[in-house]
This record gives structure tokens, sequence and C-alpha cells, in this order.
């Protein structure tokens, strides 16, 4: 068994599509690296798509992730933007299912929650803690660290649901994991309080 995983964060968009990427050896997370895919609003969607598709490929394929996760989809006022969304995600998520790669969704409050300490924090709130967790990561904008939110939250709560089905199925009792990421949260909203 591998003594570290490397997650890939995905942040959907039809227009920006974020990604990042951490290594976890135990309950330490190390940053790798993270971007934006972009997509011409002058090309027709069809070729959007593409482009989002073809970029996830090309990170996959440098950087050689064990597991990904994305936000899961919520639902806008508009209609047509919720569409659009969906359609991006889509294209988002087929390049790591067809690379056999499992794929996890986190709800937007619960990723917030887990990096910030509140569900409804903004992105300016996201910048500034996955900075403080990932020391060292150069952020590419708003939109690649809120991918590295959902790889931390991944990290989080990936591998308590794993452990969770594994000692389901052999009897075992529970035990704490990710102790030491709730530490290193907590820790950097304490700083953050004491600013």
């Amino acid at each position: 068994m591998k003594s570290s995983r490397r997650l890939l964060g995905l942040d959907a968009g039809l227009r920006h599509t974020g990604w990042g990427l951490i290594d976890v050896t135990g309950n330490h997370l190390v940053p790798v690296a993270n971007g934006v895919v972009h997509s011409e609003a002058t090309q027709p969607i069809s070729e959007r798509l593409v482009t989002l598709h073809r970029g996830i490929v090309e990170i996959i394929a440098q950087y050689r992730p064990d597991e990904t996760a994305i936000e899961e989809t919520f639902v806008n006022k508009n209609p047509e933007s919720t569409l659009k969304l969906g359609l991006a995600r889509g294209a988002v998520l087929l390049a790591p299912a067809l690379a056999g790669l499992p794929v996890a969704e986190y709800a937007p409050n619960r990723i917030k929650k887990t990096v910030v300490g509140v569900g409804h924090a903004d992105k300016r709130q996201v910048q500034m803690m996955v900075s403080r967790i990932l020391p060292g990561m150069t952020l590419e904008n708003a939109d690649s660290a809120d991918a590295l939110a959902v790889a931390i939250c991944h990290a989080h709560f990936g591998p308590v649901q794993a452990f969770a089905a594994e000692h389901r199925q052999s009897g075992s009792g529970p035990r704490s994991v990710g102790t030491g990421l709730q530490q290193a949260i907590a820790a950097a909203l304490a700083r953050e309080a004491g600013r």
C-alpha cells in the first residue's frame, strides 16, 4: 500500500475550471501544483467542453493523481447557468473517470466549513485559509484556491469514508482519522483570529 496519496481537486466552470494537487502523507498535506483550464467564450460550447476535458486529461497524465474530488453542483436561479455548469462538470468528470480514478463529490458548504470553519465563507476567506493550510503554495487565482480547498476537504473526509467501509466488512471498531488535519486547520484559524 502506498504511504502517500496524491489528490486532485477540481472546481468546474465552463469559462474557468480550477485544479489543485496535494500529496497526503499521514496527516501532512504537501502542496504540489495548481492552475486553471480556460475555455474561450467565443467558441461553440462543444469546443469549450473539449478544451476543458483535454486540459484535465493533460493534468492527470502529467501529475498522476491517485484520487479526484469535485464540488457538487448547486442549483442556480438561472436555469441556463445551471445547465452550462452541468455540462462543464460532465466534461471535467469524464477525464478522471476514463483514467480509472475514484471521484468523490462534496457540497460547497462542507468544503468551506472544512477549510475555513464556516459553511458560508466567501472566496477571499477560502483563498486565505488555503494559503495558511498549504504554506509555500503560490495560488494561481481564486478558482485554483477553490480546487485546492476541494482536495483539502477530500484529504479530511476521503480516508474516513474508505476506512469506515473497510472496517464495516472486517467488523473492527471505528478509529479517528484526520485528527492532525483538524488540528492544523484549527491552528490556522486561531492564528487568523489573533491578527
